[in-house]
Formats: structure tokens, sequence, C-alpha cells
């Protein structure tokens, strides 16, 4: 019995001291948010093909969280729900200031602006827009505030010195939902990302009012952000994580992966191949840098502007709060 005892308390201390190889632990679960698909690439990580995330259960595990933008997805990382966020210029400020987080831009999500790619745009109802001026008392459709999609919408209005609430309302909806909330009226303007704008196109039932470039020209659209102290704690999981995702976005890009990414893509949103067979993972879609490298003076000036027209009501310093060593450490490996 004794030696039973001394045996566990021996292989506890050796495993605490490190001496007792951690293939035996559990790998960290990295909680990442969503909104969506594939805009943010986050609900594809789990299936793609083997050998793309090597490291995939081994170090980490994925766990794509849906969320439907930046301003909840920011609550549910500042309460320990996420690991890592999908997260906006505006979330980045608000968790700064705000809820006083000691957050870390990690990497670059998704950019807009970039030349040779699309922005999001924004539609109304055939016919009924005719000129700036016709959207005073109109009600828009963003998928959350504190979004990308909603600083846009408050920056091109203000620009036409509307204010929110007084000249015009906005209205959550989900992404999917905003085609149909169009048609049926609910709402007067709303954000089309691909497919639904192609969807939409097709029908000629609507037309473009103005785009995210009208509004917020080039933009960092989307980081991954962390807290600082996961970022610390998890650094060699994080780095590992960082290496697959890298090594996936480039993956996605090759032509000769096409038709496996799209089925990937139509399984995880239950949609047909066709509606995406057109666009994505070309030139036709939102910029991933292929090297998940965040423009630090881009999301400053993101963060500038939009603190001139009052949509935030502070600015931080981007570069103390960013941390490209990850992805800078996770691109050596590939080289």
């Amino acid at each position: 019995m004794m030696r039973t005892i001394f045996g566990f308390l021996t292989a506890a201390a050796l495993a605490a001291a490190g001496f007792i190889s951690g293939a035996a632990a559990e790998p960290v679960k990295i909680r990442i948010s969503w909104a969506v698909a594939p805009a943010h690439l986050t609900p594809l990580i789990p299936h793609a093909p083997a050998g793309v995330y090597r490291h995939y259960g081994k170090s980490y595990v994925v766990e794509p969280i849906h969320i439907a933008g930046s301003g909840p997805a920011l609550q549910a990382l500042a309460a320990g729900e996420l690991q890592m966020g999908g997260l906006s210029a505006q979330a980045l400020v608000l968790g700064v200031t705000r809820a006083n987080l000691d957050l870390r831009v990690v990497a670059q999500l998704m950019s807009q602006g970039v030349e040779g790619y699309p922005s999001s745009d924004y539609y109304a109802r055939k016919g009924e827009i005719k000129s700036p001026a016709d959207l005073k008392g109109k009600i828009f459709a963003v998928n959350a505030r504190g979004s990308t999609i909603d600083a846009a919408v408050r920056r091109y209005m203000g620009k036409l010195g509307f204010k929110d609430g007084q000249d015009y309302r906005i209205v959550e909806v989900r992404f999917p939902a905003m085609l149909a909330a169009l048609e049926s009226k609910r709402v007067d303007v709303a954000p089309l990302l691909q497919p639904f704008n192609l969807m939409a196109e097709r029908k000629g039932t609507v037309e473009t009012v103005f785009t995210t470039i009208d509004a917020l020209g080039g933009t960092q659209t989307l980081q991954y952000i962390a807290r600082a102290s996961w970022v610390a704690a998890n650094r060699a999981v994080a780095v590992d994580f960082f290496e697959d995702h890298l090594r996936f976005r480039r993956w996605l890009a090759d032509p000769a992966n096409r038709d496996a990414a799209l089925k990937i893509l139509a399984d995880i949103t239950k949609q047909p191949v066709d509606n995406f067979r057109e666009w994505a993972f070309t030139k036709k879609a939102y910029y991933y840098d292929p090297d998940g490298l965040s423009d630090s003076k881009l999301l400053q000036k993101n963060i500038e502007d939009l603190k001139e027209m009052d949509i935030l009501p502070a600015s931080v310093d981007v570069e103390k709060h960013t941390d490209m060593s990850l992805v800078q450490e996770a691109k050596k490996r590939l080289q």
C-alpha cells in the first residue's frame, strides 16, 4: 500500500516538474468566435484535410463559436467564454477603454479595400433610393452593434449629416436573413455579403446604395484578438495553431484544392456548391493575408476615423495592443 501511494506521489511530482511527457495531457481548447462563413474562416478549421492542421488534436483543438458580431463576441471574450475573437476595430477600442481588458491583435483575419479585392455592399430595393438624401428616415440592418458593418453605416450616414436614432434607425439582423428582411420591407437598407449579394443581383430587385469603401476606405475589417494573459500562458500552443492556420490559408488559395475547399464550405453552410463556385477562395472574395499579418497603420487609421465621427469614444495605440510575433514565428516554421 505504501509503495502504491509513494509511486503515485512520485509520478505526480515528476509530472508537475515536467519530467513526464505531456503526451497524455489534453490538448488546449481554443474557442474562437465567427459570424458568417467564409468571410470568417474559423468554422472551416475542424474540417480541413488531414495534414493541414498538423498540431490539431495534439497541442490544441478549435471550437468555433457562432456569435452574430464583434459586440457580443467581445462580451464573450471578456467573460472567458472565448480564447480568441474575430473582432472589429470598434471591439478592440471598447474592450481596452471600457472593459479594461489587456487585448492583443495576434493576426489578421480579413481585410477590405485591398487592391483587386471587393468590399461589402449595402443594398436597397431597386428605385427607392435615388439620392443620398433619400436615406433619411430609413431603417438599416446590421449584423451586430460594434461590428465593422455597423461602423460603415454610421460613418457613411454621419458624413451626410444624419444621426443614428434621430435621422435613421439601425436594427440587428442575422446575415442569412438580410435579403429576406430587405425583400419583406422590414428594413430599407441591408449589407448583403457573398453569396447573398449574388443571389439578390440575379433576381434584379435590389441595387447598391454604398459600399464599405465609400464609408470607411480600406479596412482591417476583422482581427484575431486574444487577451494578453491567455497569449502569455499558451504561447507555444498559439504558435502551433497559427502555423497550421497559415498552412490552411495557402491550401485554400491553391487552385488545385478548390473543389475540395468548396465542398467543405458547402457542407458547413448547407448550401449548394454552385452558390460559391463563382467567387469563394478567389480574388472575388475578401482578402486574407497569407502570412496572417495585421496592418497596424491601417487599423489605427480606421480607429481615428471612427473617433473623429464620435462613433468611438476614444482611441488606443494599436501598436501597444498588437503582437505579430506568433504569426511571424509560425511563418518561419513553414519556410
